[in-house]
């Protein structure tokens, strides 16, 4: 009997003992750091976002890339020579043309440009009573367009000439004063022009540079009618056909 009270006591006694070790681990445990899982909070998967197929983080660096390297508004002034072809080269001389521009840009490729050219350029009929000389007067008002291209993957000599493409729409219009008479006759069209030029850096990006050339299409009212002769009011068989195309420097300001 003494010796079953005996193990009784000492099984007692390994429990209490196993129970005290027990309620003095607990409090070291529950102070232990626990180690999160290395995740950052914005890269985690939220099944409750929204979906967006941009790219935000895409899109901020390029707004970003776009308030350090690009710009906003640029002011101008070009001039260059005017030429014509067809019908109208033979009518209309080669002359100075000069003008100002304003573009703003969207992004760091595409920008809007609006601006005006003019010039007078000599004018000459000939005739079976002789030649009829005179001026035009031509002046355009532009929209257009502008695409940068992309310079990326090109050396650094080429990227630095920016290349570009131009397109939009003109409203055109023309004066003709003859020789010797107070008459002139004046009329107005539509048109379109395209081109492509090249802007070089200045000032360190503060100004630029730039050589375009620029082809114009346009039809007044009289483009497939024959010429009056201006002394006899009799018509001619000569129909002033043609276009005209610019070859122009430019010198701009950045902001």
């Amino acid at each position: 009997m003494k010796p079953l009270l005996t193990l009784l006591a000492l099984l007692v006694m390994s429990r209490v003992s196993l129970a005290a070790d027990g309620l003095a681990w607990a409090p070291r445990e529950l102070h232990k750091p626990v180690l999160l899982a290395q995740a950052d909070g914005d890269d985690a998967y939220d099944p409750f976002s929204d979906y967006s197929e941009f790219d935000e983080a895409s899109d901020e660096e390029a707004d970003i890339n776009f308030f350090r390297n690009g710009r906003f508004f640029v002011l101008g002034f070009t001039g260059g020579m005017r030429a014509f072809t067809d019908v109208l080269a033979k009518l209309y001389g080669t002359g100075p043309t000069y003008g100002l521009f304003m573009s703003y840009f969207f992004d760091l490729r595409f920008a809007l440009q609006a601006g005006f050219v003019t010039g007078d350029y000599a004018f000459e009929l000939a005739t079976a009573n002789g030649k009829v000389t005179g001026n035009v007067s031509m002046t355009f008002m532009d929209i257009s367009l502008k695409y940068y291209l992309n310079t990326q993957n090109v050396t650094r000599g080429l990227a630095d000439l920016n290349p570009y493409v131009i397109g939009g729409l003109s409203q055109t219009y023309r004066t003709l004063t003859i020789s010797g008479t107070s008459d002139n006759s004046r009329d107005a069209t539509m048109g379109l022009h395209v081109g492509a030029g090249i802007e070089l850096p200045l000032m360190r990006k503060k100004a630029f540079f730039g050589i375009q050339g620029l082809y114009r299409y346009f039809n007044f009212k009289d483009e497939n009618q024959a010429l009056v002769d201006p002394v006899t009011n009799l018509p001619t068989n000569i129909k002033p056909t043609g276009d005209s195309y610019d070859i122009m420097g430019s010198i701009g300001l950045n902001f």
